[in-house]
């Protein structure tokens, strides 16, 4: 879908592909050249951790095999990269990697076929009487400083804004962060994983006072119960299913989703609850515990605050209450309590089936006090753990300057925002005092027109985000959009004004973080296409073409931000002031956070919270807990159907931009979008097997074929996020404490 032309009240857009002049920043970096300065010899390109192989056209290389975290998911997989003549040209899972044992699912082993593929970024583009032409990077730069500088002249600094993502390295996260904030005033910026887990981040921040997932990935393994809440993980996470198939305790597995999933139906309880009733149903769990007596008591009054006020909560969530919310027998609810209350180490996971809700902040919150009332943490197989979406969604959370100061500090906290300074080596004038809006306050300051300039990079917007069409019309409402993305075919790119060609998984350096907080490293083992440059090179030439360059000469490559990374995490719980370089995390398997300096834990497997002691003022987790709130959009004799999204196959990731490249991962799944819907609700309507049927909501309707299935109960409707139609479907409403947007709730009808 191409964007209209809009009237623009920026710089004119240049169009010189003549070479850049010296008198305006840096020069521009070869997209070949490698990020460690001096002179390149074998010994250097060969040597554990350090990276960069055979990035310089003409210099012949010995094969090599390097290990590396996958970049597709928040598992965190290590992949053992083989070159030949210092290029990438296959992989294979890592069998020593801690996280993965030498499996990979596939994504992982599809991999490197995200890079050759014929729509990647080559050059710039500016749109120039409505179509995107080439340019050079100089008039790139010029283009995008003149253009949000004249904006931010017109209507203020905080007329701009950024939205990145969970796929950059956290050096390029904090990079970017830093820049906007600090050296180009921008008080607005956001990212993708507001889409995936701000509600878990906003639960832990309240519950334990800091965004701490407790576990590592050997709790799979060493549980006698695991309770899995909205979480497909057979194909949302499958190298974290093939864990809980290693464990040999022969474990009950709870699922409580509303859809028949893989997961649910490999399970050995499936509560079929009705959605949006988990918040409830949590509750009568939690109740019938208590009345059980199956609470840890000595736990509770040493290491939680607000028990009483949550057992006088729970009460009115009786069984008979519960099973009329939820569609839930009784009878099912005391033996899901009966098993739960007769495990020794039990253990709690959720992702977006609770995450990408309108009260997923208090259900995810609901799940944490059915482990702190059990005394199910900090000891292995147990704690209430949210597993990630994002390759890098936790490096995001922590440096991304978004939902915190870097380092996971505070925007509003004087001492923090000195400390920062310090590091940085910066003025503390330059740091905003206070955090900036939400990703959905930035769209809405976009309709307000309150913000008029917007840089989006790594995501496609255009694509996942909630309401599409509004969506797109905020975009093309804009006076200027930057895209900075692989491909120059996304359709967030069919709508900017510059397009700026990004290196990816791969092509360049830096570190993840993985969900059980695992910081795995990224080495650059193929070339980047064309001039396209790695995010953090684009970075430092904004920052020189700002006019604000002196204030990153620190950041002179990915390993040195990292060391200014560590510096910021100094006496933070997630200090990782212990780890020396990238070499060490290499050599490692990588690192699970905290690793601080003083007192390193050096064991593989780590959980947090074995002393019980927290991250509040007092060192107690809290109780924290509210009355269900009624569905936003509930379901009604016009639209008699609830429309739910989520992941759709292990072949697909999200808005399909990478996987879609891999002829292998298209044979795995359905080429068109479709929608599931149950045998009873088809033969009411004679709709048949593959046929074409239209989905209505509120926001419009999409043609999609229907796949007759009773994995969803009567009146329900499931469509995999991946296709981009669904996006046409949902509604825009958001939890009130995380924001994050709900995806899976909306009233819908069908039409044959």
């Amino acid at each position: 879908m191409a964007s209209v032309e809009k009237t623009k009240t920026v710089a004119k857009a240049k169009t010189s592909t003549a070479a850049p002049p010296q008198k305006r920043g840096i020069p521009i970096p070869s997209p070949f050249e490698r990020v460690h300065t001096g002179p390149l010899t074998e010994e250097l390109l060969l040597e554990p951790g350090k990276f960069g192989l055979g990035m310089v056209p003409g210099t012949k290389q010995p094969n090599a095999t390097t290990t590396m975290a996958c970049g597709f998911c928040s598992t965190g997989c290590g992949l053992n990269v083989h070159l030949a003549d210092g290029q990438a040209v296959n992989l294979t899972p890592a069998v020593n990697y801690p996280v993965n044992l030498g499996m990979a699912c596939p994504k992982g082993w599809e991999a490197l076929a995200a890079l050759p593929a014929s729509d990647r970024g080559t050059t710039p583009l500016i749109r120039t009487n409505g179509k995107l032409q080439p340019a050079s990077w100089q008039a790139a730069m010029e283009t995008f400083c003149d253009s949000f500088k004249s904006i931010q002249q017109k209507h203020g600094k905080d007329s701009v804004a950024f939205l990145g993502t969970g796929q950059l390295p956290s050096e390029e996260l904090a990079f970017l962060g830093a820049l906007a904030k600090f050296g180009m005033g921008m008080v607005h910026g956001d990212g993708n994983t507001r889409q995936c887990m701000a509600t878990a981040v906003t639960a832990y921040k309240q519950s334990f006072g800091f965004d701490a997932p407790p576990y590592t990935y050997d709790d799979f393994e060493q549980s006698d119960v695991l309770v899995l809440v909205g979480s497909n993980l057979c194909i949302a996470h499958p190298i974290m299913w093939q864990r809980v198939l290693r464990n040999k305790n022969n474990p009950e597995i709870i699922v409580l989703d509303p859809r028949c999933t893989e997961t649910a139906d490999a399970a050995t309880e499936h509560v079929a609850l009705a959605p949006k009733s988990d918040l409830a149903l949590l509750y009568g769990i939690a109740n019938l515990l208590i009345s059980k007596g199956a609470i840890d008591q000595r736990f509770i009054d040493q290491s939680t605050s607000d028990f009483e006020g949550y057992q006088s909560h729970v009460k009115t969530w009786t069984p008979e209450v519960v099973s009329r919310v939820s569609g839930i027998s009784t009878a099912q609810l005391h033996r899901v309590a009966d098993k739960i209350a007769a495990g020794k180490r039990v253990s709690f996971w959720w992702t977006m089936g609770i995450n990408q809700s309108y009260e997923g902040t208090r259900a995810a919150q609901a799940i944490i006090n059915l482990a702190l009332m059990t005394g199910n943490i900090g000891r292995p197989g147990t704690g209430a753990n949210s597993i990630t979406g994002q390759c890098n969604a936790m490096g995001s959370r922590l440096f991304s300057n978004t939902t915190n100061l870097l380092g996971a500090h505070s925007f509003d906290h004087p001492e923090h925002r000195r400390k920062v300074a310090a590091v940085l080596g910066i003025e503390e004038s330059t740091i905003p005092q206070e955090t900036g809006d939400t990703y959905d306050k930035i769209m809405a300051g976009i309709a307000e027109g309150r913000i008029r300039g917007l840089w989006v990079l790594g995501t496609n917007m255009a694509h996942s985000w909630i309401h599409q069409s509004e969506c797109r019309r905020l975009l093309d409402k804009l006076d200027f959009l930057v895209v900075q993305d692989m491909y120059h075919s996304t359709e967030t790119v069919a709508h900017c004004d510059l397009y700026l060609p990004a290196a990816g998984w791969g092509e360049k350096e830096g570190t993840f973080i993985n969900s059980e907080r695992r910081i795995g490293l990224l080495k650059k083992v193929s070339r980047a296409p064309g001039q396209a440059l790695a995010d953090f090179s684009i970075f430092q030439l904004v920052a020189n073409y700002w006019g604000c360059g002196q204030m990153f000469e620190r950041w002179t490559d990915p390993e040195a931000a990292f060391q200014l990374l560590k510096q910021l995490t100094a006496g933070q719980p997630c200090d990782i002031t212990g780890i020396e370089s990238y070499r060490m995390l290499d050599e490692h398997g990588g690192i699970q956070w905290p690793y601080p300096q003083d007192n390193p834990d050096t064991g593989q497997q780590r959980r947090l919270f074995a002393d019980g002691r927290f991250f509040h003022k007092d060192g107690k987790a809290r109780f924290i807990y509210d009355a269900p709130q009624p569905m936003p959009e509930p379901t009604s004799d016009q639209w008699p159907f609830l429309l739910m999204t989520g992941r759709g196959t292990a072949a697909q990731w999200h808005t399909q931009t990478r996987t879609g490249k891999s002829s292998v991962l298209r044979k795995l799944y359905p080429a068109e979008v479709y929608v599931e819907i149950h045998p009873l609700d088809a033969a009411e309507m004679g709709i048949a097997p593959d046929q074409k049927v239209t989905v209505l909501t509120a926001r419009g309707s999409v043609t999609a074929n229907a796949f007759i299935t009773p994995t969803v109960n009567q009146k329900q409707l499931f469509m995999p996020m991946h296709y981009v139609e669904v996006n046409q479907l949902t509604m825009a409403h958001f939890d009130p404490w995380s924001k994050q947007p709900s995806y899976k709730d909306c009233a819908a009808k069908i039409e044959v």
